[in-house]
């Protein structure tokens, strides 16, 4: 069933053709300090990506994604609240329409510019489809993106290629890439059970959402805005505002590393 982000096959309507969007272990939610707890025995995590797997950069319509080789252990996540190591699948970006807003996660109120998903499946599953199935077999790592004066110059390698995938279906040769160049300083995390963003919003995942947001350009935000959600034959419809409103987050723990 096709879905978007329109009033008419928006986040409302999600539900009606994907029955997991009603589920109880929906996200994103919003993260608030009051409701957080410490847990110390929370691990730190670690990002070993060969900048060999990257593939290839593509907008698909909905957002702007970077694709990776996962036939092996080849970039892989873990430690934190992950039972093992997780392969990197891709990573995307969700962002608004202004830099007021974007991010799909909110932290004590505040909604972010943007938000980077990387997406990382779990291989003791015999594949992706699979893992998409059981409780433990996605861990995506968010990482929000906040307007500043000093944008990461790390931005620019991904932004470069903006122009190439302009239109809907447009894909480019993305080689030589490795994303933890992306990441901020600091490693500390809040962790949820929760689901993907998009449907059919399989409850799958083990979030780690970054506490440190990377600092973008107003320009750098532009250029995202600058995708098309049409294809190269259909008008120029701007791919803005592709991120999903909070859910409740109902008996939940959020745990904090920090």
């Amino acid at each position: 069933y096709p879905w978007g982000y329109d009033s008419d096959n928006g986040p409302d309507q999600w539900h009606k053709n994907y029955p997991f969007a009603k589920g109880r272990h929906q996200s994103p939610i919003e993260i608030n300090n009051k409701e957080v707890h410490y847990d110390r025995s929370l691990l730190p995590w670690f990002a070993s990506y060969d900048p060999g797997s990257a593939k290839t950069i593509l907008n698909n319509g909905k957002t702007c994604r970077v694709v990776f080789d996962d036939s092996f252990d080849r970039s892989v996540l873990r430690g934190g609240p992950l039972p093992g190591v997780y392969r990197l699948r891709q990573l995307h970006f969700h962002w608004g329409s202004s830099d007021d807003h974007g991010s799909e996660h909110v932290v004590n109120g505040v909604r972010y510019a943007g938000e980077m998903h990387l997406l990382h499946w779990n291989p003791k599953y015999s594949n992706y489809l699979d893992a998409v199935r059981r409780t433990d077999g996605i861990a995506v790592l968010a990482i929000f993106l906040q307007v500043g004066k000093t944008p990461k110059p790390e931005m620019k390698r991904i932004l470069e290629e903006i122009n190439a995938i302009k239109t809907k279906g447009k894909k480019a040769p993305f080689p030589n890439f490795d994303p933890s160049i992306l990441f901020p300083k600091s490693h500390d995390y809040w962790t949820y059970h929760g689901s993907f963003t998009t449907p059919p919003c399989e409850e799958c995942i083990t979030w780690i959402v970054l506490r440190e947001p990377i600092i973008v350009s107003s320009d750098q935000m532009a250029k995202l805005r600058s995708l098309s959600k049409n294809a190269e034959n259909e008008p120029n419809l701007p791919l803005v505002d592709n991120w999903r409103p909070t859910q409740p987050r109902y008996f939940r723990m959020v745990s904090a590393s920090f």
